[in-house]
């Protein structure tokens, strides 16, 4: 079994979902008592949300690419980075490390692509929503049409994210609202709704709309165990 890098706690409630799905995972898998091998960075995403708010992208990924060094030093063979928004740095990261990172975007992608769906909408952060580090990849090189929710709407949904999820503070009138953009983005043509942030499953699941719902966090982590048990 190949060894799981994550870099984790952005935000830690997130993270939780990553290590609970990953070694599920290799339990189904495998059976019996069996485990993930995971080497992990968990940051204080205080800092990290500090520096995204000031955009200050560059001093994120020297912060995120120090601390992918460490997980490869402590024996990872691959790396995930635990968070939708902070892949606008991947490139930087990857340039720091000698093992491969496997992309988010690229593992969901791949998912839709082999569900047969090609139009979708996007929810996450407004740093995900708004610029083309996340669409861009799914539109270039997988012909995906990403469609968004309109300004006040990521506003809301951005607000949500940080002032209440990352905080672990669930409500159902958030919930509320994240469907009825769910809602408008199908009616505008989205086949399904892609959840752009680590964060928003913890919202929003299948048992609360008809819509289909791709949670990047659990695709992400399905194609870790993947990779982890590839030559077994």
């Amino acid at each position: 079994m190949k060894t799981i890098g994550l870099l984790g706690g952005m935000s830690w409630e997130s993270t939780v979902s990553y290590y609970r799905a990953l070694n599920e995972g290799v339990k189904q898998a495998l059976g019996g008592l069996h485990s993930a091998r995971i080497v992990m960075n968990s940051v204080d995403f205080a800092d990290i949300e500090a520096l995204q708010k000031s955009g200050d992208w560059p001093e994120t990924a020297r912060l995120l690419s120090k601390a992918a060094q460490s997980v490869e030093a402590g024996g990872a063979d691959f790396l995930l980075i635990g968070t939708n928004t902070m892949h606008k740095v991947a490139p930087e990261i990857q340039a720091a490390i000698s093992i491969p990172l496997l992309h988010i975007a690229d593992a969901t992608a791949e998912k839709l692509k082999a569900d047969g769906v090609r139009h979708v909408g996007l929810l996450g952060t407004r740093y995900t929503m708004e610029q083309d580090f996340y669409k861009g990849p799914m539109r270039d090189r997988y012909e995906m049409d990403v469609l968004v929710p309109s300004d006040d709407e990521q506003a809301m949904i951005h607000h949500i994210i940080f002032e209440e999820l990352c905080l672990g503070v669930i409500r159902d009138e958030s919930r509320q609202r994240y469907l009825k953009c769910i809602d408008h983005l199908h009616e505008r043509g989205a086949e399904a709704i892609v959840l752009g942030c680590t964060e928003i499953a913890l919202l929003v699941g299948p048992e609360h709309t008809a819509v289909p719902l791709y949670d990047t966090a659990q695709i992400h982590a399905e194609e870790a165990v993947r990779l982890a048990l590839m030559d077994l």
